[in-house]
């Protein structure tokens, strides 16, 4: 059997761009079992509720739903159990020192397979007022209304 190659997207989470303001990203590896993997395969997980937390120098995700494989036996796993993240220790470091000092969140926002592993792509990210979010709304529309005025211009249809 050939190596598996090349970047697979099985689920992200496209709440927490709209819900927080993403200042840096990090690529974590996952410590899964093996039903836990293969229901990945189908493509069944769920980040609306997950988050990380750092505890005693190890980075955990929590609430993070596999759901259990239909095919399992009793070996299944528990869908939303804490999972511990593979990262290397300066990122640990770093990442707790960022969390402690200014209040910062660690959110999930992609898990993808990476040459046959699952990875998991972790935010430190700052929580967003509602105001910050109409104005990114609003910030989004313009953008889309003037890139449909330069395609309406480009065309001859003004």
């Amino acid at each position: 059997m050939s190596k598996e190659r090349g970047h697979k997207v099985i689920v992200s989470n496209r709440k927490a761009r709209h819900d927080y303001t993403i200042l840096d990203t990090y690529e974590a590896g996952i410590a899964l079992v093996g039903t836990e993997v293969k229901s990945l395969r189908e493509g069944r997980a769920s980040l609306v509720d997950a988050f990380a937390t750092v505890d005693g120098g190890e980075v955990w995700l929590r609430n993070l739903h596999i759901p259990e494989y239909v095919l399992g036996t009793w070996t299944n796993h528990t869908p939303r159990r804490t999972r511990k993240l593979l990262l290397h220790k300066g990122e640990i470091l770093r990442l707790i020192g960022k969390t402690r000092e200014s209040g910062l969140s660690l959110v999930p926002l992609s898990m993808y397979f990476k040459d046959g592993k699952v990875k998991v792509e972790l935010a430190l990210a700052k929580g967003k007022k509602a105001y910050d979010k109409r104005q990114s709304l609003a910030k989004r529309d313009a953008e889309r209304e003037m890139t449909r005025a330069a395609g309406r211009a480009a065309k001859g249809r003004w």
